[in-house]
This record gives structure tokens, C-alpha cells and sequence, in this order.
């Protein structure tokens, strides 16, 4: 079985830092959820029905 590594850059983890290998890798991180790059597009269905608080 692979060992996990840092999902930044692939080194092998740190436990201080556990998933990442350094503070560095765990900064960049937070730094992509902070900006969004993380983010899951909305998609509209136009097939839903309205919901009820459409109808005020």
C-alpha cells in the first residue's frame, strides 16, 4: 500500500503538518480555499420546481 503524500507538492507528510509536509505546503492550501480555487461551480436546474419562498 502507497503512503499518502502532500497534496501540494507529493512529499511525504510531516506529522506536525499533517497531510502537508510543511507549513509552507499547508499555507498554500488555505490560500486556495480562501480564494475560491476550491470551489464547486453551481449549476441552475431548470427541471426543479420553484421553491416556496419564490412565491412572496
Amino acid at each position: 500500500m502507497s503512503r499518502p503524500k502532500c497534496p501540494v507538492c507529493g512529499k511525504p507528510p510531516e506529522p506536525a503538518y499533517r497531510p502537508f509536509c510543511s507549513k509552507r505546503c499547508a499555507d498554500v492550501d488555505l490560500q486556495r480555499w480562501l480564494s475560491g480555487a476550491y470551489a464547486i461551480p453551481a449549476v441552475n436546474d431548470e427541471t426543479a420546481p420553484p421553491d416556496a419562498s419564490d412565491d412572496e
